[in-house]
């Protein structure tokens, strides 16, 4: 039951601090952390008693829902969701410490909206029944668009209007694909289930295979974000307070990635491998576009928005690549590019609370008044360029070795965006922390408590790039599993349509 427990505490943990809003505005905040907190200290107790990490679910709980129509209560933990729940659980305990002072009104309302959005986070990474998938996908979306929409800034309405009409037009059209994967697999076997064990291998033609992958594509490509399916991000990321872009770059844009990791790629193997080319070309196109957007922005949130939108495009590359060397780069990407695009958004934040603006013109000079803040900011511009020694160095480095065996050419394409990388992450720290100094800004330099956040977030991504190893482990069984399966029905699809196509020239 430790997976129920652990959706459970975030989801009472949400209402209790809305209520306790009323009473106190520090109460919501205290009751987020002890819940956060209580989850992390669960799933580590777990993970402590953990003798050895297999092919095997580590942890299943199956109990029917509406079995009449094959919905099930089904939740599962492997290596792969492990490392999402810690990632899930730490993040969202630094999100309540930086929003603390950030947040003032309706404070109890906005905590429950955070939890919310973990919760659903949680359950996506947790779920093994599709129609409870789309459950968890969809409770993820209204708490966010409260929380831009409410406590964003100037242009936050249409910003939000933009997110939910983005997120929600491709997750009705998963929805759409799932409705059809329970149809095609129930007329085929007789068996109507939205179980994901059960729906593995289901027999169908390939056109039917094609289009309904694209529908759960859809809506992993548009939350990623894949060009062109970007453009709601950079509004979204500028107009979310700190806490919202560092919940939105950090997990809601890992869902994407680990919907195709989980859905797309075993649910249908001959598909896949046949849009794999697409999707190369597409993971490219956002490594190069991001970057060029990325260096002509002068708004701190917009830039750091879309160094996201390239390096999720090496995601795209690696998961599309089908070997185990470019999904250990895709799991490394998702966890390094969280570390450092959140401490990017953190330090966004602190800015703008000190400065009231995030224009990089305004800046400059700055190392001179915030010096521990410009050493922040230069180890994590020098992570999102792909420094050796941080974790993200050793995520993209595997994701083009894997490419490399794919597609030799989109691999050395990809490459250049390392260079693209360099250029915008070097032009952060001069344009905010180095050379002339616009105005004479006086402000204090980090506070004890964005000390602890921001030397925890270091530790972690220097962590990432020495010791990789523990976090490749705990994913490799996982992946492997992945693989395996995706060739496996790959191999019985072909089967299945030589025979068929046999049947007809007969």
């Amino acid at each position: 039951m430790i997976l129920f427990y652990l959706i459970a505490i975030l989801l009472g943990g949400a209402f209790l601090s809305w209520m306790a809003g009323r009473l106190s505005a520090a109460l919501p905040r205290i009751i987020s952390l002890v819940a956060l907190t209580a989850d992390l200290i669960l799933i580590v107790a777990f993970v402590l008693q953990l003798d050895t990490l297999n092919n095997k679910w580590l942890v299943d709980l199956n109990a029917d829902w509406i079995p009449k129509f094959g919905i099930s209560f089904h939740l599962a933990l492997d290596g792969l969701s492990l490392l999402m729940l810690i990632l899930t659980f730490f993040l969202g305990i630094i999100s309540i410490i930086i929003s603390w002072k950030e947040i003032k009104v309706r404070v109890g309302f906005f905590h429950f909206n955070l939890l919310l959005i973990l919760a659903g986070i949680i359950g996506v990474f947790l779920s093994l029944d599709l129609f409870l998938f789309y459950f968890f996908w969809e409770l993820m979306l209204v708490p966010m668009y409260f929380l831009i929409g409410i406590w964003g800034h100037e242009k936050r309405i249409a910003a939000s209007f933009k997110f939910f009409l983005y997120t929600q037009a491709s997750g009705l059209l998963m929805f759409i694909a799932i409705l059809a994967l329970y149809f095609v697999h129930g007329r085929s076997t007789g068996v109507y289930t939205f179980d994901y064990m059960q729906l593995l291998g289901t027999q169908m033609g390939y056109t039917t295979e094609l289009l309904i992958m694209l529908g759960f594509l859809a809506a992993f490509l548009v939350k990623l974000p894949v060009v062109p399916l970007h453009n709601w991000l950079p509004d979204a990321h500028s107009e979310a307070p700190t806490a919202g872009s560092l919940i939105l770059a950090a997990l809601l844009l890992k869902t994407g990635a680990y919907g195709l990791l989980r859905f797309v790629v075993p649910l249908f193997p001959s598909a896949s491998v046949s849009f794999a080319p697409i999707g190369m070309l597409l993971g490219v196109v956002g490594i190069l576009y991001g970057a060029k957007l990325a260096f002509a922005q002068t708004d701190l949130k917009r830039l750091v928005a879309y160094t996201s939108v390239s390096h999720m495009g090496f995601v795209i590359l690696g998961v599309f690549s089908f070997n185990e060397i470019a999904y250990q780069g895709v799991v490394m990407q998702m966890i390094a590019h969280a570390i450092s695009t959140g401490a990017l958004f953190i330090l966004a934040g602190q800015l703008y609370e000190r400065t009231h603006t995030r224009d990089l013109n305004k800046m400059g000079g700055l190392w001179e008044t915030a010096p521990v803040m410009g050493a922040v900011g230069l180890i994590f511009a020098m992570a999102s360029l792909g420094l050796p020694g941080l974790g993200n160095f050793i995520a993209e480095l595997l994701i083009l070795l894997g490419a490399f065996k794919a597609n030799v050419f989109m691999s050395c394409l990809a490459s250049v965006g390392l260079i693209a990388a360099t250029i915008y992450s070097l032009r952060i720290v001069q344009k905010i922390f180095l050379g002339k100094k616009i105005t004479d800004w006086k402000f204090n330099d980090l506070t004890i408590r964005e000390k602890i956040v921001s030397a925890s977030l270091v530790i972690i991504i220097v962590w990432l790039g020495i010791f990789p190893r523990t976090v490749l482990n705990t994913a490799k069984p996982a992946l492997q599993k992945t693989l395996e399966v995706q060739k496996e029905n790959n191999n019985d699809n072909n089967k299945t349509e030589s025979i068929l196509d046999l049947r007809f020239k007969n």
